[in-house]
């Protein structure tokens, strides 16, 4: 019989011997004991290494880790964990707030209906219980001394304006922007001796914006043990303070049970690495054939085996093209021109601006250089860059476009001179930015003769580089669709018309038409 394992393939090492005088957890485990609840060898496990603490409990202490990620595979009992860890922060340690949260709220409210039966099941919790609210916007468990548990949908809205100890992340793949993480990272942020943010998931994919940006700080400090963060560069360039040196930050800690990533679908191994639950009970052998069996290959190699999957639709460019132009140390060097071009997401909720330029080797280099929610932000951000001696160049759709109410707000600035894509341009320039970046086809770049683009990894670009959708425009033409794309692409467009901008042949002096005949006549036979 198959037995998933108790430690997970990847993990934050303790700093010291855990003991029940360096880690809250053994007294977890007998706190859910006495409830009643049976916990399986790797929920112990957790519960002793995610609560480690700084300190000493006979004075002062503080708990170590102020953001853990815990990865596993589907259905192996997390909402049961996390009702044991609720309940100890709400009776034990007494915390005022703990706010549940997941993209979908009845996510969240899954965990405050395990934890509410919990607390109506057993006298002694029960008798602590003042209200317990069950509303269309969330849920509210109120005890004693104003002790409550909330639950919130995933939001930019989300924990702003209050001051938890314990925030649970439900799910944290299914955020691809930071909008909800921004505002509910920051609640624990007050608390000095026990404020964490308890976030599980299974396996993201190129959507999964913050977890994959968590996991690489995590991977990163534990050395890369799987080659991840050196293949896919992080999603957000590294912290730096005004004087260049980069910010040295606390990585969150990270519980990773994932199959090896070399490891099929139905190599046995990998399944008792990613499923610790498999062997003890609810979770057999049979079930979990039968759940790979009935899924896609990829969808079992993030649900069932907890592996990051980097590519889930067909790119628009070449397979590996894309990859292949990927260069942490490209640059343009400061004595050559660039060009910028702006675009807005379909729901105009994101904008991105990106730049191109030419690198010192002669191929061309795109980047990102800000991306920001909102279009407001666009005009102040010229404004800084603007110059009236040497105005910079930006490019911008004219028509039928998201950002094309901006146009005439930046061709305003003194400084900027905007350069309106329209009409056969539109395509003309996506097609030309799609030869640069499959100049670099492992199997058909030898053919092009088109100087090729690269670009530094970034998470955003990357993603919307493997996903995004074109429309034709006529014949053979076509450009990326922003609407039927599943994520915004304005990065990725908005490279394209930077590159665009970059390489236009600059408009001839029309001639007065002359006729062939004028000199010659004409001959009649």
């Amino acid at each position: 019989m198959l037995l998933g394992h108790e430690a997970p393939r990847i993990y934050t090492p303790p700093l010291r011997e855990l003991t029940p005088d360096t880690t809250l957890g053994f007294e977890m485990c007998d706190f859910a004991e006495a409830l009643g609840f049976r916990l399986v060898p790797w929920e112990r496990w957790l519960l002793v290494h995610a609560f480690e603490i700084i300190g000493d409990l006979d004075g002062e202490w503080a708990l170590r880790f102020r953001t853990v990620l815990v990865l596993i595979a589907r259905q192996q009992g997390k909402t049961f964990l996390t009702t044991i860890i609720t309940l100890y922060f709400l009776y034990i340690l007494g915390v005022a707030l703990i706010i549940g949260t997941a993209q979908e709220l009845d996510q969240a409210e899954e965990a405050w209906d395990a934890c509410v039966d919990a607390i109506q099941s057993d006298d002694e919790l029960r008798s602590e219980m003042v209200s317990a609210k069950y509303g269309n916007s969330g849920r509210r468990l109120k005890l004693s001394g104003n002790r409550r548990y909330i639950t919130k949908a995933s939001s930019r809205k989300a924990g702003r304006g209050k001051r938890a100890q314990l925030v649970i992340i439900d799910e944290l793949r299914e955020q691809t922007n930071w909008e909800a993480w921004n505002a509910i990272s920051s609640t624990t942020l007050a608390q000095a001796r026990v404020g964490m943010l308890w976030c599980t998931s299974n396996a993201g994919d190129p959507y999964s914006l913050v977890l994959r940006h968590e996991r690489f700080l995590a991977h990163m400090a534990l050395g890369d043990p799987d080659g991840w963060c050196r293949d896919v560069g992080d999603s957000l360039p590294p912290a730096v303070d005004d004087e260049g040196n980069e910010v040295d930050a606390e990585p969150p800690a990270i519980f990773e049970w994932s199959a090896r990533p070399d490891r099929g679908i139905w190599d046995r191994e990998g399944w008792c690495e990613a499923n610790p639950s498999l062997g003890y009970g609810f979770l057999t052998e049979r079930a979990l054939a039968a759940d790979i069996r009935n899924k896609e290959e990829r969808a079992a190699r993030t649900e069932n085996l907890c592996q990051f999957v980097e590519a889930i639709s067909e790119p628009p460019f070449p397979v590996g093209a894309w990859d292949a132009g990927i260069d942490p140390d490209s640059e343009v060097p400061e004595s050559s021109p660039v060009w910028f071009a702006v675009d807005v997401a379909e729901d105009r909720r994101h904008s991105a601006i990106a730049v191109c330029g030419q690198r010192a080797d002669g191929d061309w280099h795109v980047e990102v250089v800000a991306y920001e929610s909102g279009i407001a932000w666009l005009e102040s951000w010229f404004r800084d860059v603007a110059n009236p001696l040497d105005p910079v160049q930006v490019a911008i759709q004219g028509r039928g476009a998201p950002a094309s109410s901006m146009s005439s707000v930046l061709s305003a600035i003194d400084g900027v001179q905007v350069t309106e894509v329209a009409g056969a341009d539109i395509a003309g320039w996506c097609g030309r930015f799609w030869d640069a970046v499959s100049a670099l086809d492992p199997d058909e770049g030898a053919r092009s003769d088109a100087t090729p683009v690269r670009h530094r990894p970034q998470a955003a670009l990357d993603m919307a580089a493997n996903v995004a959708r074109t429309r034709l425009m006529g014949d053979a033409a076509w450009a990326f669709d922003r609407k039927r794309s599943p994520v915004d692409i304005s990065p990725l467009v908005a490279c394209a018309y930077a590159h665009g901008l970059a390489t236009r042949v600059p408009d001839q002096p029309k001639k007065k038409f002359e006729s062939a005949y004028a000199e010659r006549g004409v001959l009649t036979v």
